[in-house]
C-alpha cells in the first residue's frame, strides 16, 4: 500500500491517516532572548541591587536637570545684564546726539534770533520813515487843492525826507559759512560713525594674526613680535626652509583658519606696491611661476596695488577697482573671511567701504560656487622695486583690541 502524503506518523500511534499537523514558524532570536528574560528570576539582594542603582540613577539626572535649569536661569539673568548694558550704551550715544543736536539748532535759533531782531528794528526805522513821506505827501496836495491867493510860501527843505541806506543793512544774514561748515562737519562724523559701528560688527571676529617667519621670503626681515616686516636687499637667513618663499617676495600667517569668521587689518601705507589676501597652506612656495603668486591661482585670494592701479584677484582673473576718485589705494586694508560660506570680502579699513568681495554669487569674473577645501593663511607679498629706496617697503598688522 503506497505512503499517504497527507499523514504523518507518530510513534506509538495508530498508523491510520490523522489529520495534517500544521510546524509552527522557529522564534526569531529577539523572541527567544524576550523569553529567556523573562524567565529569569531574582534573588532579594540582586532586587536590591537594582534598586539601589536605579535610585542613585534617578538622584543623578534629578541634579543634572536641576543643573542644567540653573544654568539656564543663570543664560537668562546673564542676557539681560548684557542687554541692559547694550541699552546704556546706545542710550548714552542717542543722548550725546541728542545733546550735540540741541546745541546746533541753539547756534542757530540764536543766529536766527539776533538777525531777525536787527531786521524787525530796521522794518520799524523804514515804516517811520514811510509814515513821514506819507504825511508828507498829504500835505502837499493840501497845497495844490488850496486857492492861489491864499498859498502861502514853503520852504524847500522842509520836505527833504530822503533817507540813506544803512551799509550795515546788507550784513544781516544767517552766517551760512559756518553752517555749511557745520554740515560738513556733521557728515563727517556721519560717515565715520556709520563706519565704526560696522567695523563693530567685524570688530567681534577679528583674529590675532601673526607673521610666520619660516615662510617669509630670505628678503623680507619680520619684527620680533611678528606683527610688522619689511623688503630689504640684504638676505635674512642665509638658506631656504621648507615652508619659505624662495622667490616670491611673501609671507604667511602662522594661524590656520579652518571654520568660522575672521577679520583682521593690514597697514600698507608705507608701502609702494602690496598684495595682501588668503591662500591655502598648499600654495607652493617654490619658483617665481603662477602657482607662488597671491591671486594668480586656485589656491590664493588677493587684493593688490602696483603700478598705481587697486585690482583683486583670484585663478589668475581680476577685477579693476575704482577708489576713493581716482586717489591710488587706501592706506589699511581690512580682509575679511567667513570660512563656512566660502567668502573673501576686502575693506578699506578707514572708510569701511567694501572694495572687492569674492564669493560663490560675488561676480561672474571670479570661478563661481565654490567652498574653501583647505586651511587658509593670512597672506602677504611686496613687489620688488626697481630702485631700493632709503626707506624700506613696510607692512604692519594693525591691533584690533578693543
Amino acid at each position: 500500500m503506497a505512503e499517504d502524503d497527507c499523514t504523518v506518523q507518530i510513534p506509538g500511534a495508530d498508523t491510520a491517516c490523522l489529520a495534517p499537523v500544521t510546524q509552527p514558524y522557529p522564534r526569531s532570536p529577539k523572541m527567544l532572548h524576550k523569553a529567556a528574560a523573562a524567565s529569569v528570576r531574582y534573588t532579594q539582594e540582586q532586587l536590591s541591587c537594582i534598586l539601589e542603582e536605579l535610585e542613585n540613577e534617578s538622584k543623578r539626572t534629578d541634579a543634572r536637570i536641576a543643573s542644567l535649569k540653573k544654568r539656564q536661569a543663570n543664560l537668562s539673568g546673564s542676557a539681560e545684564v548684557i542687554e541692559q548694558q547694550v541699552r546704556e550704551r546706545f542710550e548714552n550715544m542717542r543722548l550725546a546726539l541728542e545733546k550735540d543736536e540741541q546745541a546746533a539748532l541753539d547756534m542757530l535759533e540764536q543766529d536766527h534770533r539776533e538777525n531777525s531782531s536787527k531786521l524787525t528794528r530796521l522794518q520799524q526805522d523804514w515804516a517811520q520813515h514811510l509814515k513821514l513821506v506819507r504825511k508828507h505827501i498829504t500835505t502837499i496836495k493840501k497845497l495844490q487843492e488850496s486857492s492861489a491867493e491864499g498859498q502861502q510860501e514853503v520852504l524847500a527843505e522842509d520836505f527833504s525826507c530822503n533817507k540813506k541806506l544803512d551799509a550795515a543793512e546788507g550784513t544781516i544774514k544767517l552766517n551760512e559759512e559756518k553752517f555749511q561748515k557745520l554740515m560738513k562737519a556733521l557728515g563727517k562724523i556721519s560717515k565715520q560713525l556709520q563706519a565704526q559701528l560696522q567695523k563693530k560688527s567685524l570688530l567681534l571676529d577679528s583674529a590675532d594674526v601673526v607673521i610666520d617667519k619660516s615662510t617669509s621670503h630670505r628678503q623680507i626681515k619680520v619684527m620680533p613680535r611678528g606683527r610688522a616686516m619689511h623688503i630689504s636687499p640684504e638676505d635674512s637667513s642665509a638658506s631656504n626652509q621648507p615652508q619659505q618663499f624662495d622667490q616670491v617676495y611673501c609671507a604667511l600667517g602662522s594661524a590656520a583658519i579652518t571654520a568660522g569668521q575672521h577679520y583682521w587689518e593690514v597697514d600698507v601705507h608705507c608701502c609702494s606696491a602690496w598684495a595682501v589676501g588668503v591662500a591655502y597652506s598648499s600654495l607652493n612656495r617654490k619658483g617665481q611661476d603662477k602657482s607662488t603668486k597671491l591671486g594668480r591661482n586656485k589656491l590664493s585670494w588677493s587684493l593688490e596695488f602696483q603700478d598705481g592701479n587697486l585690482s583683486a584677484w583670484h585663478n589668475d582673473r581680476h577685477v579693476a577697482l575704482s577708489f576713493r576718485g581716482g586717489r591710488g589705494a587706501p592706506d589699511k586694508v581690512g580682509i575679511f573671511v567667513n570660512y563656512k560660506k566660502g567668502r573673501v570680502a576686502f575693506y578699506d579699513a578707514e572708510s569701511m567701504k567694501v572694495l572687492q568681495e569674492i564669493s560663490a554669487a560675488s561676480t561672474p569674473v571670479f570661478e563661481r560656487a565654490y567652498q574653501f577645501t583647505e586651511p587658509l593663511l593670512p597672506a602677504f607679498r611686496f613687489f620688488k622695486p626697481r630702485d631700493w629706496p632709503s626707506v624700506p617697503d613696510h607692512m604692519e598688522i594693525c591691533d584690533l583690541s578693543m
